[in-house]
């Protein structure tokens, strides 16, 4: 996992329960996992185990993206972890030692494949899938001044904005288009994202998404709540801070 910086905006939150069941606006209580140098290609497995454990912050649908040998292999499913995820052959369809996963929460609104995440995009220092909890309250500017740039969306997630950031920045480095593109967001949220080289987790400067970070053995875990770390059996390190990159 890269060493943690700093950096960031000011984060407005807002809660609705009840929509329409044509609004897709983000879930705020989704779950978030990722893990780094795991053994044996276990990533996803463990990923897979952590996101059981936040299964109660989100029952729609959950999603896992591992990487092996700088190729990504990413399964979305609408339902339940165990329903998803349960078979014994998970590291062999999803192998690698770094994996980051997802769970999405369940209310009474319309469901989207589209939208599930780990979101992926290819760019052009390789592939990077991203997980996030939170809600942009700049959503729709951000959107609409990206597509005037020609930008293509596939979602209608603001998730997806933040990955069109990263894409768009002129940084040379992959941390510094993610910090980058945090600077350019406002909202509470908690993100776990991975590329072919690097885990890279960031919580929202008022730290209203929770976001933990453990250890097992050698390898770094990021976690919505420590309920994840103890199912996984990995050892509680400490909050991610605020606006912490």
């Amino acid at each position: 996992m890269s060493r943690l910086d700093h950096s960031i905006a000011a984060p407005v939150v807002h809660r609705d329960h009840h929509r329409d069941a044509d609004d897709d606006r983000p879930r705020l209580e989704c779950g978030v996992c990722g893990v780094w140098g795991a053994d044996q290609d276990e990533a996803s497995s463990i990923v897979a185990l952590g996101l059981h454990a936040l299964q109660h912050r989100g029952q729609e649908a959950c999603g896992i993206a591992s990487v092996h040998d700088a190729r990504f292999h990413t399964e979305r499913h609408m339902g339940l972890v165990g329903e998803a995820f349960g078979g014994a052959n998970l590291a062999v369809r999803m192998p690698g030692s770094a994996a980051v996963g997802h769970t999405r929460y369940s209310t009474a609104g319309g469901s989207f494949l589209r939208n599930i995440q780990p979101m992926f995009a290819d760019l052009d220092q390789g592939g990077i899938a991203i997980a996030h909890n939170g809600n942009l309250t700049n959503f729709k500017y951000l959107h609409s001044q990206l597509v005037s740039e020609g930008a293509i969306f596939q979602s209608t997630s603001d998730s997806e904005v933040i990955l069109h950031l990263i894409a768009r920045s002129r940084k040379a480095k992959i941390v510094d288009r993610f910090i980058d593109a945090l600077g350019r967001i406002e909202g509470g949220y908690a993100l776990v994202c991975q590329t072919r080289s690097k885990m890279i987790g960031a919580r929202d400067p008022l730290g209203i998404r929770p976001l933990v970070l453990g250890r097992l053995g050698d390898a770094w875990v990021l976690a919505s709540e420590t309920c994840a770390l103890d199912t996984i059996g990995a050892t509680f390190e400490r909050d991610v801070e605020h606006g912490e990159v």
